[in-house]
């Protein structure tokens, strides 16, 4: 509640003091531009979002970017239910990088969640949170916040308002109540006297009305859009090769740049001999940057030719001693110390272990973990007559433009950022943590051509923003009725995870312990973010303390469950579908996990059968999944099948690791993602509609893949592994 309410009273400064009419004026302003910047000939723009045109075509501007999650289809399908649009009719845009973009209903929702804001308040606050959102600025990608938050919150709210709108503005021309009419595949219906209106005869007249700001939404049982698995627009053209991603972006006279950074994180450029490099046919420029060289060249092949002639120097910033083992000896000395950042929980665990009983401990540990793109970073910029344009795909182009007015020293109003798909992303590609953006930006204000710098694969990998090297200490006791009777959890990693941690088990006494420790890498986001940590923890241990208990792992879980609650509906389900406790064959195994993450609550058994050379082959993943409502269910089963994957080859075989100071890996031979043949060969997926506030589907898949995996080698082997990546774990 402390963040809400910080935030609520930024939101308040902006609107007391007889600043209302100031803010809501400047909100309106930012709508006409909104409608300003993307409505065409014959087009209308409502609520920033949203235009209609004269043809009936309804377009959703979309401030949340492409890379494969499927969310503007699924925005789109939101739309036009509240909107009764014509499917046949409707298309998806992607929001300008401008201000009049900001995602305020992301940042409402985020804030507020689904408290009920007085009516006659919700002019005020809507106003207050878009002048947040808009100096931030905030038009992110990420989180699985575009379904739950956006299009919930923002996108429904917006189709409602102007169909409305529409219905009052058709009640007029026809000469009757706006009561008696109706509406559907874009058009306002009188049945009375058979007459009709279509959105698009109508749609300039209905945008002077003023809309309403808490729209009443259709009920479940209503829905024509939401619920049923509507084809993705964003897939023929990544089919047919008309997408145009960053790396495809080409400019008249452009030139191609690529880099090598120092190998050590935080180091600088000492001193480099630019001529092999400009003996290269093709090599026209050496650009030296502080913790980088640079070769500007006229295609990409003699641009990385040229990098690779060159043999430049840098310091290691004084990180030279830092290794993968230091680090996890620093994070022990921590929680040895006893000294955390952040305590949460209920009652005392400590006061309970003192009393007695069976208690059991464990250590965990996970590795830096690298996002692994299929396309790695490009963006391409251009500077002239003072002005500077920049093309790519980022995961907040809103952010992207300000990083690149402050390093030009252009200013926001002459640095124009124009979105593009991207391939892949799972946190890399957030603005603070993408280095390339002043890279290109320096590269362009010195060029008097567009240059598009490209990272290599190696040097995504070796200076990427990673997930954080973490561990995590764990203890509990068990009473003689072999139920927990205590937990504590004391973890290292960068950030207190306790607003993205959801701890389901029903114990008396709970302690979480937060010890932050900083590397020299960048610790950053990466897909389900903190919840991948936790998830391991968490439900490898609930297996161990099955095991101690000497209760079955599903059944030691329903005991520590609320009757009647979501988490043990979905436990009892995941079970059932996957068969749980029926034979397996010879050196096969079952896991189970259960994580709730980003609103949405995942279980998943997964079954192996280890290989003679004492590999486990991963040959079943039984999911059930309860978001609430699923809005295309096509596309949610292929967001949490794709979460699986990366789980379980995160779990399997990824880990970046340090040694005097650089990291090891520089590509996928070294750094292996799971390749076809290593998936499991079915990912069997369902949805419970618990009715329940609507969920994220783009990461809770991940976080049980790794413990479920972990459980099921258990089953099969009777080898307890606890730090990741598990193949090599297992060989130890």
């Amino acid at each position: 509640m402390g963040i809400k309410r910080r935030a609520f009273l930024i939101g308040g400064v902006a609107i007391v003091g007889g600043a209302v009419f100031g803010v809501e004026w400047l909100d309106g302003h930012n709508v006409r531009r909104a409608a300003a910047l993307t409505a065409g000939k014959g087009e209308t723009g409502f609520a920033t979002w949203v235009k209609i045109g004269t043809d009936d075509t309804v377009t959703l501007i979309t401030p949340h970017i492409d890379f494969g999650q499927g969310s503007h289809t699924a925005l789109a399908q939101m739309l036009a239910e509240e909107l009764d649009a014509d499917w046949a009719k409707v298309k998806v845009e992607q929001a300008p990088a401008d201000a009049a973009f900001a995602n305020t209903p992301l940042g409402e929702a985020f804030i507020l969640g689904d408290a009920q804001i007085p009516v006659f308040l919700t002019g005020l606050v809507k106003s207050g949170f878009s002048l947040i959102a808009r100096s931030m600025p905030l038009q992110i990608t990420g989180g699985s916040t575009a379904v739950r938050f956006t299009g919930q919150h923002g996108i429904r709210v917006a189709g409602a308002a102007v169909r409305m709108a529409l219905v009052a503005t058709a009640a007029d021309k026809l000469g009757v109540p706006a009561g008696e009419l109706t509406t559907e595949n874009a058009r306002v219906i009188h049945a009375k006297s058979g007459k009709s209106v279509r959105y698009g005869e109508i749609a300039e007249a209905a945008a002077g009305r003023s809309l309403a700001l808490k729209p009443e939404l259709k009920a479940a049982k209503d829905y024509r859009f939401i619920g049923k698995p509507m084809a993705r627009f964003d897939v023929p053209g990544k089919v047919d090769g008309s997408a145009q991603y960053g790396i495809d972006f080409t400019l008249p006279d452009m030139r191609v740049a690529t880099l090598m950074m120092a190998p050590v994180r935080g180091g600088k450029l000492v001193s480099v001999d630019p001529a092999p490099a400009m003996a290269v046919n093709g090599v026209e420029k050496v650009v030296k940057l502080d913790e980088a060289v640079v070769v500007v060249a006229k295609g990409y092949w003699p641009a990385l030719k040229g990098v690779r002639a060159l043999s430049p120097k840098f310091d290691d910033g004084g990180h030279g001693a830092v290794s993968t083992a230091t680090i996890f000896a620093d994070q022990d000395k921590l929680r040895a110390g006893g000294k955390s950042d952040n305590n949460h929980g209920s009652g005392d665990p400590d006061a309970v272990f003192k009393q007695g009983g069976k208690a059991l401990e464990a250590t965990y540990r996970v590795p830096f973990l690298h996002q692994a793109m299929m396309e790695p970073f490009v963006l391409t910029a251009h500077h002239k007559d003072g002005k500077l344009d920049i093309w790519g795909g980022m995961q907040d182009p809103l952010s992207t433009r300000m990083i690149a007015a402050k390093v030009s020293g252009l200013g926001a109003a002459n640095v124009t950022f124009h979105p593009m798909i991207m391939g892949g992303g799972f946190g890399r590609r957030f603005p603070d943590y993408s280095q390339i953006i002043g890279q290109v930006t320096q590269l362009a204000m010195q060029l008097p051509y567009p240059v598009k710098l490209i990272w290599s694969r190696e040097e995504d990998v070796k200076h990427g923003a990673y997930r954080p090297q973490s561990s995590a200490g764990l203890k509990a006791s068990l009473g003689g009725d072999g139920k927990i009777t205590a937990w504590r959890t004391d973890y290292v990693q960068f950030a207190d995870a306790e607003s993205e941690t959801v701890f389901p088990y029903d114990v008396p006494a709970v302690a979480r312990h937060h010890y932050k420790y900083i590397s020299h890498q960048v610790d950053a986001y990466w897909r389900s973010v903190n919840s991948t940590q936790h998830g391991f923890y968490n439900e490898s241990f609930m297996d161990e303390l099955a095991h101690a208990a000497g209760i079955d792992p599903y059944e030691f879980r329903r005991r520590h469950l609320k009757p009647g609650g979501r988490h043990l509906a979905v436990l009892d389900a995941v079970a059932k579908k996957a068969g749980w406790g029926t034979p397996l064959p010879a050196g096969s195994g079952r896991g189970i996990a259960l994580v709730e993450s980003f609103g949405t609550i995942v279980g998943e058994v997964v079954e192996v059968a280890m290989q003679p050379g004492g590999a486990p082959k991963v040959t079943r993943v039984t999911v059930v999944a309860d978001c609430g409502t699923v809005v295309n269910p096509k596309n949610a089963e292929t967001q949490v099948q794709g979460g699986i994957i990366m789980g379980l080859s995160a779990a399997l075989g990824e880990a970046i690791t340090l040694e005097k100071g650089a990291v090891q890996q520089s590509s996928f031979p070294d750094y292996p993602v799971l390749q076809l043949a290593g998936a499991p060969a079915v990912i069997d997926v369902s949805f419970i509609d618990s009715g329940a506030t609507i969920g994220g589907l783009g990461e809770p898949g991940l976080p049980p893949a790794a413990p479920a995996l972990a459980n099921a080698v258990f089953a099969a082997t009777g080898k307890r592994v606890r730090e990741l990546p598990l193949l090599a774990n297992l060989r130890a």
